[in-house]
Formats: structure tokens, C-alpha cells, sequence
């Protein structure tokens, strides 16, 4: 990608400039990233090969937490490298790659949240036909629809930035490369791309988040028919999900839904969507889950046992 002007790469300022704060986060986060990857790819593995948990609803999960990791890769190592180290530039190309993959994992798990809340209403709410509406081929193609809405939505974000010029300040207030610190820094009047990355990410947040709060008032209201066993079984199931959609949703529409302005706070509610609801997916949906942690405790069983034949053998 051609830089079409004189700013060859910035100065991403973190979140904070002190240097006791710098090394207490840098060991803080490097944690939560071992977290996060050693958590949800653990998820990844243990639906990959538990032939019990080979469900839609498990299917879905896995997928969120491949999401996860990328998501949070597109972030945290170079947040990691910048507490550590004097230099914290990222080159031009750089930012702009950082920008698109944040989006585009980003969205990809807006969407994938969006899906599993529906196969969990199509569960509640026609559990005899469920089997048929969301089978192998469906669930594939909505994760292929989610993959594509995802890579729309980041390639809209990123052709909007490219056409910027800077020219002059090239010190990003933020941990990473995102659309409205960038826009702070163009040499152009701006409010109008401002506009279209409120219509774009903004309502994308606002509309899904809209979908899943009726989704899941539905689900509460067809619960009123089940038996007290069959609601808790059914409240246990979806308030991991739930959780997920709060942490994610709130801070994406705080950010995203105002006009074009940065705040000082933005990075710590950046922080939410970016590493902490990644590094909780793990936690939420084992520690709640007996199915998902008898199929670790399966798993983990059977490496034992192939190791102590190994070392017979």
C-alpha cells in the first residue's frame, strides 16, 4: 500500500506515559493475552474433537473463539511491544493493516454473537424443528455470511482512512490504530468520513444489539411455559451468551455511536472490546458450562493416557 503523503509512520502513546504504570501493564496484559489464546484455543480443540459437542451452539463458540484470538492479536502484541520498548511507532502500512484487521474481527464477532443468540431462540422457540433449521449446511453458510460482512464493513473503514491526508502530527492518542484517532490527525476537514464511520460501525453495533435484546426478551417470554428445571437449564445456557453481548456491545456504542470525537476515556473503554471480553469468553462459558468441562476433563484424560503409553511403549 503507497503512502500518498509525508507521514511514513506514527507514534502510538498507549495508555500512559509512566513508566511504573508501563511495566505493571505490560505484565498485566502479556498475562491476559497467555489467557486469551491458551482459553479460547482450548475452546477450539476440545469442540474440535468431542464428538458430543459437535452442536450448533458449540460449533458457534468455537468460531467465536478462533474470532477471539485473532481479534486480540490484531491489538495486544503491539500494545505488549510498546510498553516494553522506547519505540512505539508502527509504520503507515502498519496502522492501516492494524485498523482493517480490528474491524474485520471485530465485526466478524458482532455477527457471530448475533448468530448463536438466533440458534438459541430457534432452540427455545421451535425446539421440534431445530435440528432441521440449523444444520450443518446453515451453520456453515452463516459463519461464511458472517466472514463476509465482516470483510464489507473492515474495507469500507479502511478505504475511508487511506483517502486521508496527514501531513502534520503523526502522535496517536490510543493503544492501536482506529478510525476516529485518525481522523483527529488528517490535514482535511473530516466530518464528513466521520459521518460515514458513524453510519457504518455505529449503526452496525446499534441495529445488532437492537436484535439481540428482542431476541432475548422473546426467549424470556417463552420460558413463562417451560417447567422451573427447563428455565434454569435455558437461563444457564444463555446468560454466558448475554454477558458477552453486554461487555462487547456497551463500550462498541459508546465509542462509535457520538459524533466523531475522541475521548481520554475511549481507551479504557476500548479495553473491553479489544482484550477483556476475548480473555473472559473462556471463562464465562467453561466455569458455567458442565457439558464444556467434562469434554476438557475428557480430553485432558485421554492425552494422559497416550502419553503414559508413550512413555511404556
Amino acid at each position: 500500500m503507497e503512502n500518498r503523503n509525508n507521514v511514513s509512520k506514527f507514534i502510538l502513546l498507549g495508555l500512559s506515559q509512566n513508566a511504573a504504570v508501563q511495566k505493571a501493564c505490560f505484565v498485566l496484559f502479556l498475562l491476559i493475552y497467555v489467557v486469551i489464546v491458551l482459553g479460547n484455543g482450548l475452546i477450539v480443540v476440545t469442540v474440535k474433537f468431542t464428538q458430543c459437542l459437535h452442536t450448533p451452539m458449540y460449533f458457534f463458540l468455537s468460531i467465536l473463539s478462533f474470532v477471539d484470538i485473532c481479534y486480540s492479536s490484531a491489538t495486544v502484541p503491539k500494545l505488549i511491544e510498546g510498553l516494553l520498548l522506547e519505540d512505539k511507532t508502527i509504520s503507515y502500512q502498519g496502522c492501516i493493516m492494524q485498523l482493517f484487521s480490528v474491524h474485520i474481527f471485530g465485526c466478524i464477532e458482532i455477527l457471530i454473537l448475533t448468530v448463536m443468540a438466533y440458534d438459541r431462540y430457534v432452540a427455545i422457540r421451535k425446539p421440534l424443528h431445530y435440528v432441521t433449521i440449523m444444520n450443518r449446511h446453515v451453520c456453515s453458510w452463516m459463519v461464511a455470511a458472517s466472514g463476509l460482512g465482516g470483510f464489507v464493513h473492515s474495507i469500507v473503514q479502511t478505504l475511508l482512512t487511506i483517502q486521508l491526508p496527514f501531513c502534520g502530527s503523526n502522535e496517536i492518542d490510543h493503544y492501536f490504530c482506529d478510525v476516529f484517532p485518525l481522523l483527529k490527525l488528517a490535514c482535511a476537514d473530516s466530518h464528513l468520513v466521520g459521518a460515514l464511520v458513524v453510519a457504518n460501525t455505529g449503526m452496525i453495533a446499534l441495529l445488532f444489539s437492537c436484535f439481540l435484546v428482542i431476541s432475548y426478551i422473546i426467549i424470556l417470554v417463552a420460558l413463562r411455559t417451560h417447567s422451573s428445571e427447563g428455565r434454569c437449564k435455558t437461563l444457564s445456557t444463555c446468560a454466558p451468551h448475554f454477558t458477552m453481548v453486554l461487555l462487547l456491545f456497551g463500550p462498541c456504542l459508546f465509542i462509535y455511536i457520538r459524533p466523531s470525537t475522541t475521548l481520554p476515556v475511549d481507551k479504557v473503554f476500548s479495553l473491553f472490546y479489544t482484550i477483556i471480553t476475548p480473555m473472559l469468553n473462556p471463562i464465562i462459558y467453561t466455569l458455567r458450562n458442565a457439558e464444556m468441562k467434562s469434554a476438557m476433563g475428557k480430553l485432558w484424560e485421554k492425552k494422559e493416557e497416550a502419553r503414559q503409553k508413550k512413555l511404556i511403549g
